[in-house]
């Protein structure tokens, strides 16, 4: 069967499986990119929203994922839900977010999360254990809901999908995949097996 024009959204029907974007229960996916070296790269970031354009995370200005974006921007996450029934998988270029999407996200974040954004620096991560608690706890004892101000070092990437997976198992049918790749009318839908 070839793949049909869909009526539905696939952005909208993601938001439908995610937590607001208000919810501090954020969802953790895995980013991959391909690495400057040509060798892809994986690693695990929190959700920050989704938009009806796309899906965002914040990470550090100066981490290897953004050296990887800035010179490749094609990216994949993945979204896996903790029991297994549901899997989401979303292809798609990076764009770097405005100030004002910065500061939307920033103002998001938990105390725990801002401060993050101030120390995590791989100065910070050499400090042997003790004295890196030492600085935490007197940033936690300066700023107790975290700085107000977006850090200098933090920077944040919005991703338009060109593909979407949404993977659902099945107890009683064999399991699966519902594709959608965009194209100039909009998106097409496919079944695929899980």
């Amino acid at each position: 069967m070839d793949a049909a024009i869909s009526a539905i959204d696939p952005i909208a029907r993601a938001r439908g499986w995610l937590p607001a974007n208000d919810d501090p229960a954020r969802p953790q996916m895995t980013l991959a990119t391909t690495g400057v070296d040509g060798f892809p790269a994986a690693r695990t970031v929190l959700l920050s929203a989704v938009t009806p354009t796309g899906f965002s995370f914040n990470t550090d200005r100066n981490s290897h994922k953004i050296a990887d974006i800035e010179a490749d921007s094609r990216v994949c996450l993945v979204i896996v839900w903790p029991n297994f029934y549901r899997q989401l998988v979303v292809q798609g270029e990076a764009h770097r977010q405005s100030d004002d999407e910065l500061a939307a996200a920033y103002a998001r974040r938990s105390p725990y999360l801002r401060h993050l954004a101030w120390l995590n620096s791989a100065q910070f991560a050499r400090l042997p254990l003790l004295e890196r608690r030492r600085q935490w706890a007197a940033a936690e004892a300066e700023h107790p809901e975290g700085p107000l101000d977006v850090s200098p070092h933090w920077t944040g990437y919005s991703v338009t999908p060109t593909r979407m997976l949404f993977w659902e198992s099945a107890t009683d049918a064999a399991s699966r995949r519902t594709e959608y790749s965009r194209v100039d009318a909009g998106w097409t839908v496919d079944y695929l097996p899980g």
